[in-house]
């Protein structure tokens, strides 16, 4: 008699266990990742900038004497009006776009260049969020700027 009251005991045990795994499963799935990974709404008018904004990669750039590298250095750049940025690289040396401090904008996801920009490539991002960002290229980090992002002003 005792064994089929502990073989009782174990069927209750295994069952709580696949109650609790099965109810955390349904959670997980049904409440947490989607809201984990919604996207948040944003106005048009940020998502469709009137004006874009270019930032260029000047040729001697990898120079650590050259001044001037990503021109414009700082960036003002309003939402709605200029936030669809692009960098072109016209150094014929490869580079990077690198934030000194990881950024993550809530639509457009992580900010900075997937690997090395070449020569005449283009690295372009829609900002939506106000931020101030400050980046430079991972190879030569001397080559430094900022972007200012604000709310659009009337």
């Amino acid at each position: 008699m005792s064994q089929v009251r502990t073989g009782n005991a174990y069927g209750v045990g295994i069952m709580t266990v696949i109650v609790g795994v099965t109810a955390g499963a349904v959670f997980y799935q049904g409440f947490y990742l989607p809201e984990s990974l919604e996207v948040p709404s944003v106005d048009e008018h940020i998502l469709h900038p009137t004006a874009d904004r270019i930032i260029d990669i000047l040729v001697g750039s990898a120079l650590p004497d050259q001044e001037e590298n990503f021109v414009p250095k700082l960036v003002d750049i309003q939402l709605g009006v200029d936030n669809l940025v692009t960098w072109t690289n016209t150094d014929e040396t490869p580079h990077t776009v690198t934030p000194d401090h990881s950024y993550a904008d809530g639509y457009s996801g992580k900010f900075g260049s997937d690997g090395v920009l070449k020569a005449g490539e283009t690295y372009e991002f829609l900002f939506t969020e106000p931020a101030v960002i400050e980046y430079h290229c991972q190879p030569h980090p001397w080559m430094q700027g900022t972007l200012s992002i604000t709310k659009q002003r009337f």
